[in-house]
């Protein structure tokens, strides 16, 4: 088994993913990047081993169990173990978009890459994570997936979003679940708030650049032993459920 530290990171090929990936590789760690697109997949790998990382591709599309399933597979084979998962792959809807008039379609495919996917993913994971001396979970999540900011009178989240600030309110819950089910083992699992940066996901529209919005997550990646778990974070902190 490789005595560096093994992570995995979901929809790595670019964006915010693909500047965790570089982050946690920058900490001298040995870095999957989790994509579904083959080109883009070698192109990330490809870019990051030039800027010296440790980085491997993994095919991995969240939303297909077949494929998750051969992710933990080769991770099991390549290393033995799974040291940190960071759960970033994702997808947007429309935005702003009025709850009485989306399309459910568009539901379900968020719910199920956003969610269902972290889910599937983690699951396949978890008996690599177990066998990890320092096991972390990082789930991405947003400020638009907290109830209390979104009940906050004059709080601006972008406006209405009837399917994607609800799936990360979704995938906060089941962040805690987790929590409460891993309490009485070493793996400490946390949500990460990157900020409005500017990727796909938003059509460039935000004020941060990836790298910055990935900060949050390749610090939470990195806990230390005592460090918390069940929590939501941002650049700033605790962020309120």
């Amino acid at each position: 088994m490789s005595e560096k530290t093994i992570a995995l990171v979901t929809g790595a090929n670019k964006g915010i993913g693909y500047e965790i990936a570089a982050g946690l590789a920058a900490l001298g760690w040995s870095v999957g990047v989790g994509a579904r697109d083959e080109q883009r997949r070698t192109d990330a790998v490809a870019k990051l081993r030039a800027a010296g990382a440790d980085a491997f591709g993994v095919p991995l599309d969240v939303t297909d169990d077949e494929s998750v399933t051969a992710a933990a597979r080769l991770i099991d084979e390549r290393a033995g173990r799974l040291d940190v998962l960071v759960n970033n792959a994702g997808v947007a809807g429309g935005w702003p978009e009025q709850p009485s008039t989306i399309d459910l379609e568009t539901v379900r495919r968020l719910v199920e890459t956003n969610v269902i996917g972290v889910i599937r993913v983690t699951n396949a994971m978890l008996p690599l994570l177990r066998r990890s001396a320092h096991p972390r979970i990082v789930n991405q999540s947003s400020h638009v997936g907290s109830l209390s900011l979104q009940t906050t009178p004059g709080a601006d989240l972008g406006g209405i979003s009837g399917a994607y600030a609800p799936t990360k309110t979704f995938l906060n819950a089941v962040t805690i679940q987790y929590a409460k089910e891993l309490s009485g083992t070493n793996i400490l699992i946390n949500n990460a708030c990157p900020g409005y940066v500017a990727t796909d996901l938003n059509g460039f529209a935000g004020t941060q650049t990836p790298e910055q919005g990935a900060a949050i997550a390749v610090r939470l990646a990195a806990l230390p032993d005592n460090g918390p778990t069940g929590q939501m974070f941002d650049d700033g902190g605790v962020v309120p459920w």
